[in-house]
């Protein structure tokens, strides 16, 4: 099984920008569909973006529409999440996922995604 380390969270203004990587390594993810999800204090996990092996799949959470973009280059083996116009409640840790069984996007709920990474803590500051 891959495994996922993210990376690029930190601690940013409201308005600001930040760009998390999702590594993969011990195996390819270029034939995996692929997430970002995220989770604030005290809340359940939640979706934000996922994107097929091809990119020609791609969903947003409705929150994060127009502000964020999921993108992937699969000949580096990397995902990732341009966050734009960030708010403060974006502050969470934020999970890339893949679903090893899929190319394309079967789900955007977590038991669709069977491969996590240990998250990375975005802070936005109003």
């Amino acid at each position: 099984q891959v495994q996922l380390v993210e990376s690029g969270g930190g601690l940013v203004q409201a308005g600001g920008s930040l760009r998390l990587s999702c590594a993969a390594s011990g195996g390819t993810i270029s034939r995996y569909a692929m997430g970002w999800f995220r989770q604030a204090p005290g809340k359940e996990r939640e979706f934000v973006a996922v994107i097929s092996w091809s990119s020609g799949m791609i969903y947003y959470r409705e929150a994060v529409k127009g502000r964020f973009t999921i993108s992937r280059d699969n000949a580096k083996n990397m995902v990732y999440l341009q966050m734009n116009s960030l708010k403060p409640e974006d502050t969470a840790v934020y999970y890339c996922a893949a679903d090893s069984h899929s190319s394309t996007v079967r789900g955007m709920t977590l038991p669709n995604y069977d491969c996590w990474g240990q998250g990375t803590q975005v802070i936005v500051s109003s």
